[in-house]
């Protein structure tokens, strides 16, 4: 309660007072603490920092006529390239070279080392605002980036900005051609392997044709188109087949009724066959040889021939043999050897050929191949042979047309998967060979982006500002560490001042007893100094002033010593007076 009433009735004289009876421990304690500080200033030794700038330039060709390889942004790369820069290896070798932290290298382990040498690498980007050109709108650019290196002796922070700056430069120029050239051979490897893919890809599709030529997709409409012809031509030989059965039941059913014998007034097969010649001329100048009714006539002549020995003439016989010679020629195309018809042309050919060579040996055998002499009775036979001989021939053409069908039947069916498999042949080979094109496009590109860092021509550093040695520290501001002392200083002073009072018990003055008794003192009886008072004050003054005077003194030759001569700060404020006089 009576602190807090002390601590209540306090104004500015107390305060006085007690500086007074302090003032002292202030001055000792801020003089003290000043002189640490000021010690601390000059002694702490200096940094100094030499710095080069870098320029970012643009490639040179317009990037509308020849993009290059090589594209990330500044700072990126920047980054890229200070991470290889700054590797183990490469600091290793600078602090070797320049002897660099030889205390702290015996000390410290190396990677430690290390770490303090990054920390005293600078790199500052230099950025500046622009207009994007594809997005039309403003942003920000690093277009340049300073370098810098901090030592405590201004010729190796030179040498080793300097060193680093050369580094960057190298470094940038070797990342750039190494990344061109690794982009074109990337894309001229995958270009090969492209290739080799579409050679792949075509011969599987030739090996998938040859193998499936006739039910490609390609194939569908002429292996329907034949189906039809096959489905048709079925048609008409059953139809042919159905009149020739049934002419042959027929003259089946009137042979039995005739006398082989017993002649009569039926056509002899000799006027038959002279109607039969006349017929077939006839129906030869209507249709084709292959019309069936020219078929027909042709074989009952051929066959009444053979029956009869009436052959034609020498000269038409050789014409006919000819005409048979061709005729089993065309056949042995379609039919084996074993075929009826080719048996029957064979037949007819010989006796042909006997009745050329022996005219009269055919004549007397002719007749002999009929027991018969009743002309109709030999007309019908003749018929019914031709009309076997017809149905035969037919059905051998049958069978090979129901062949044809299942086999265009076949192709159709298998049409759809064959066709499944060949679009994705073709959709393989299509996608490689737009794949080939592409990248032979970029190689291309690379090949001249790759000429382009060759010659320089693209994105590079250009240095613009090279480190040079530095003149003034940049560590530590003395000044600054001065003004911060004298800040401590004071309010260690005044600190302790505050201290020593609040832990005196000493009562002081008319208020301090009127505060420990509650009651006003009668009168106040004040200090009279004696003789040995005013010499220790006298000491005390003397110490006080030596002590200012040896501060100053002290000071002075740190900054003369450590900081700038007294004679050129002399002259220096000299100067600067006359300056603001002149002025």
């Amino acid at each position: 309660m009576t602190e807090l009433a002390l601590e209540q009735t306090l104004d500015l004289g107390d305060y006085l007072a007690a500086f007074r009876r302090r003032k002292g421990l202030i001055f000792t304690v801020a003089g003290i603490v000043f002189l640490i500080g000021v010690i601390t200033a000059f002694v702490w030794p200096p940094t100094y920092q030499s710095s080069a700038t870098i320029l970012i330039e643009a490639q040179e060709v317009p990037a509308e006529l020849i993009q290059s390889t090589v594209t990330s942004f500044a700072a990126q790369q920047i980054q890229v390239i200070s991470q290889r820069v700054m590797a183990r290896s490469n600091l290793m070798e600078i602090v070797e070279k320049y002897n660099l932290y030889e205390d702290d290298r015996k000390r410290y382990t190396t990677e430690e080392v290390l770490e303090v040498m990054r920390e005293d690498i600078g790199i500052d980007m230099i950025t500046a605002e622009i207009m994007d050109p594809r997005t039309g709108r403003p942003g920000v650019a690093t277009i340049a980036f300073s370098l810098s290196f901090a030592s405590e002796n201004a010729q190796q922070a030179q040498k080793v900005a300097s060193e680093l700056t050369t580094l960057f430069l190298n470094e940038n120029l070797k990342s750039r051609t190494e990344k061109a050239a690794e982009t074109y051979d990337f894309l001229t490897a995958e270009a090969n392997r492209l290739n080799e893919e579409i050679a792949r890809i075509e011969k599987q599709l030739s090996e998938f044709k040859e193998k499936n030529l006739y039910t490609l997709p390609e194939s569908r409409e002429l292996n329907t188109l034949s189906l039809q012809r096959a489905e048709n031509e079925l048609a008409d030989i059953d139809t042919q087949l159905q009149g020739l059965e049934e002419k042959k039941i027929y003259l089946s059913g009137q042979l039995p009724l005739l006398d082989p014998y017993n002649t009569g007034d039926i056509m002899s097969p000799g006027a038959r066959l002279d109607a039969l010649r006349t017929e077939y001329i006839s129906l030869s100048s209507r249709y084709s040889p292959d019309h069936p009714d020219v078929t027909r006539v042709k074989r009952e002549i051929q066959a009444l021939e053979i029956d009869t020995g009436n052959y034609a003439s020498p000269e038409g016989q050789r014409a006919q043999l000819e005409r048979l010679r061709q005729e089993l020629a065309t056949a042995k195309q379609t039919y084996t050897a074993e075929h009826p018809n080719v048996k029957s042309l064979n037949r007819q050919i010989a006796a042909l050929e006997e009745a050329i060579n022996n005219p009269t040996n055919m004549a007397r055998q002719a007749p002999a191949s009929v027991d018969a002499d009743n002309p109709a009775y030999v007309n019908i036979q003749t018929q019914l042979a031709a009309a076997n001989s017809e149905i035969s021939s037919l059905r051998a053409r049958r069978a090979k047309t129901e062949e044809k069908i299942a086999d265009y039947e076949e192709r159709l069916l298998l049409t759809p998967k064959i066709e499944q498999e060949y679009r994705m042949i073709v959709r393989e080979l299509e996608q490689t060979s737009a794949q080939y094109q592409a990248t032979k496009a970029k190689q291309m590109t690379a090949e001249v982006g790759q000429e382009m860092e060759k010659e320089r021509k693209g994105e590079k550093f250009t240095l613009i500002d090279p480190a040079v040695l530095p003149e003034e520290p940049i560590s530590p501001n003395r000044p600054a560490i001065i003004f911060l002392s004298l800040v401590l200083a004071l309010g260690a002073g005044v600190g302790s001042a505050a201290v020593a009072e609040s832990m005196s018990e000493a009562v002081r003055g008319a208020k301090g007893v009127t505060a420990l008794l509650n009651t006003a003192p009668l009168a106040v009886i004040p200090y009279l100094p004696n003789e040995a008072d005013t010499s220790s004050q006298k000491k005390k003054k003397g110490i006080l002033l030596f002590s200012v005077i040896a501060g100053i003194i002290i000071l002075l030759l740190l900054v003369h010593f450590l900081f700038s001569p007294l004679d050129v700060l002399w002259f220096r404020g000299l100067r600067k007076v006359d300056g603001i006089v002149g002025g």
